[in-house]
């Protein structure tokens, strides 16, 4: 019987998971069969999301942790390992957005502050998770998925959102440069790119007539996107469904970059 999608015996970290796309993927992640541990920054979102989470019956991990701190990430990766003895797939998705006024008037504590979530935290994130998928290869026990949730202003121009576009351009680079490093442990890493998705990240341009009109319009789906949208595809690079797919990016949008 094929079953390539079920996750059983699979550990997953979702950071970021504790609401919007990341809580998304880990719901569905969850549902498939898999151990999920969530990294967020806020208590109180990490609790209500990990009681979603356990709903599924499997085992669930909740930790407060800012990835733009390099020892949190260590910690944290830490004692995940050591909670649940392994993880299979980390989904870098932690990220916040960070619009100037104009490329002109935008300052480098912004483009420093987006950079030290958005770049550097998922650096160490996918760094520790290496570290762990390559000393487990070397035990006899390969394989792993990377994921990094980037964004398709890291792929098309994003005017006055210079700092943000320039960091997900980036994680796009660096997954295609882990996926042909580390192939050979059996590791695979892919880059996911969302379009207009309803979050909180967007929640000033949900409530714009003119945004509405203007560029929602102009999804071919004609809506915009939700957080559930992204389950399949986590669930998709996290199972063996996908252990010969490395180094793609996934572009989910409604067929907007394409109109």
């Amino acid at each position: 019987m094929y079953k390539p999608f079920d996750l059983t015996g699979k550990v997953a970290l979702v950071t970021g998971g504790n609401g919007g796309i990341g809580l998304g993927m880990a719901d569905a992640l969850a549902q498939a069969g898999a151990d999920v541990v969530i990294w967020g920054t806020k208590d109180e979102k990490n609790a209500e999301a990990a009681a979603k989470l356990k709903a599924h019956g499997k085992r669930v991990g909740a930790r407060k942790v800012n990835v733009a701190n390099e020892n949190e990430v260590v910690d944290a990766m830490g004692a995940l390992i050591k909670e649940f003895g392994r993880v299979d797939t980390v989904i870098a998705n932690a990220g916040i957005g960070g619009a100037a006024p104009s490329f002109s008037q935008m300052t480098t504590e912004l483009w420093r502050r987006v950079h030290a979530v958005n770049a550097e935290g998922a650096f160490w994130t996918l760094r520790e998770a290496c570290k762990h998928m390559v000393e487990r290869a070397g035990k006899g026990d390969a394989g792993g998925s990377l994921v990094g949730v980037a964004s398709l202003a890291g792929i098309e121009g994003a005017g006055r959102n210079e700092a943000y576009s320039a960091t997900k351009g980036a994680l796009l680079a660096v997954i295609r440069s882990i996926a042909v490093e580390h192939g050979r442990y059996g590791i695979r890493a892919n880059s996911v790119a969302p379009g207009w998705i309803a979050t909180d990240m967007t929640a000033g341009a949900q409530h714009s007539e003119v945004f509405t009109e203007k560029v929602i319009s102009r999804v071919p789906i004609r809506r915009w996107g939700t957080p559930e949208d992204f389950g399949g595809i986590a669930v998709y690079l996290a199972s063996d469904a996908s252990k010969y797919h490395s180094g793609g990016t996934f572009i989910i949008d409604g067929g907007y970059c394409v109109f």
